[in-house]
């Protein structure tokens, strides 16, 4: 992809994407299907819980689907549901990644439990379900033949923490990018625990990205730094990352938590590596802002600009996904009413 993603955007299509009334809806990813159509995974939880933390213990990946990318995306199914607390993914699923390998369907997914009652309508940051579910967070794969189903799930997760190394409180926010010699490469996001003495709410450290390389979905997956995370200057907080290959080589996207590293707060920042391992960080340039002109002649700026996804066909960008939300002041979904996943078609040069 040449130039940045902010440069191929065309107008967003207002009622494009996927909403849902009476629920938060975040995390798309998208995928042409086997009848020909488009099907977005994507996460939801009831309104009745608030956006933040309420994900942590409702979540719950849905699948969606239109004739064409850019939607509107009719609901079609709840894919993974609740399963029980005594499941690592029981409680929550969340930021789904579909991936077409071979003739299989692979959907990487973050998942969660607790083992306490249901959550209050007002829950809390401080509440012991969201401490034990934040902490618990892992990433797993559903397994199916198609699009529709049935989801094969698995006991464990398939990417775990690490004691002793940078990346073992929690992982999440994955995403799996085919390399040309048919492996995967993974980056996700991740954080530490911090050591003593603690004080309230420092049991961990910031967000962090690491990667991982495996030969098969369901293989081992291995690390590829493990001892350092891929941006090792503290100043930076990213997350979100989204990978992709072409004939340059890997690229990734992902959100700037502070701005200092691209220059807009909540904005991305692109980088690139010929390894996977070694990232080149462009610094003071934004990728993909949240003011985005819509196909109403309105430039609005997005309360959030998130969970970024791009569809690829016949090896060219076609569309640009993204969860964002109507809140305001730099505030993103703190002071949000309506959550959704975006879609943005691109320039095909």
């Amino acid at each position: 992809m040449k130039g940045t993603l902010k440069e191929r955007m065309l107008p967003a299509p207002v009622g494009g994407g996927f909403a849902m009334e009476g629920y938060w809806v975040w995390c798309g990813s998208v995928v042409k299907g086997e009848d020909g159509r488009y099907h977005m995974f994507a996460s939801r939880w009831p309104k009745t819980y608030p956006m933040h933390p309420g994900w942590l213990v409702a979540s719950e990946i849905v699948r969606a689907s239109c004739d064409t990318p850019g939607g509107t995306y009719k609901f079609e199914e709840i894919v993974l549901p609740a399963r029980g607390p005594q499941y690592w993914d029981g409680r929550s699923t969340h930021c789904p990644q579909i991936l077409k390998i071979g003739g299989k369907y692979v959907l990487y997914y973050t998942g969660t439990t607790h083992p306490f009652g249901d959550a209050p309508y007002d829950l809390k940051l401080d509440d012991p379900r969201v401490i034990v579910a934040r902490a618990g967070k892992r990433v797993g794969i559903a397994v199916s033949d198609s699009v529709f189903g049935p989801w094969q799930r698995f006991d464990r997760p398939m990417i775990d923490t690490r004691p002793g190394s940078f990346d073992n409180f929690l992982i999440s926010n994955v995403i799996p990018c085919i390399r040309p010699d048919g492996k995967l490469l993974v980056v996700y996001k991740t954080r530490s625990y911090l050591k003593p003495p603690y004080t309230a709410y420092s049991l961990h450290g910031e967000m962090e990205l690491g990667a991982l390389i495996a030969d098969r979905y369901d293989g081992d997956y291995m690390s590829l730094r493990t001892d350092r995370p891929l941006l090792e200057d503290k100043r930076f907080l990213l997350e979100d990352p989204f990978v992709w290959y072409d004939e340059d080589g890997y690229n990734m996207m992902a959100k700037d938590m502070n701005g200092k590293l691209c220059g807009e707060f909540h904005g991305s920042v692109y980088a690139h590596s010929d390894d996977g391992l070694h990232w080149d960080f462009r610094r003071d340039s934004v990728f993909a802002s949240r003011k985005i002109l819509w196909d109403d002649g309105v430039v609005r700026e997005m309360g959030s600009l998130e969970r970024p996804f791009i569809l690829f066909e016949d090896g060219k960008p076609t569309h640009a996904f993204f969860a964002t939300s109507d809140g305001h002041d730099n505030q993103g979904f703190d002071n949000c009413t309506k959550t959704w996943n975006m879609v943005v078609p691109l320039k095909t040069e």
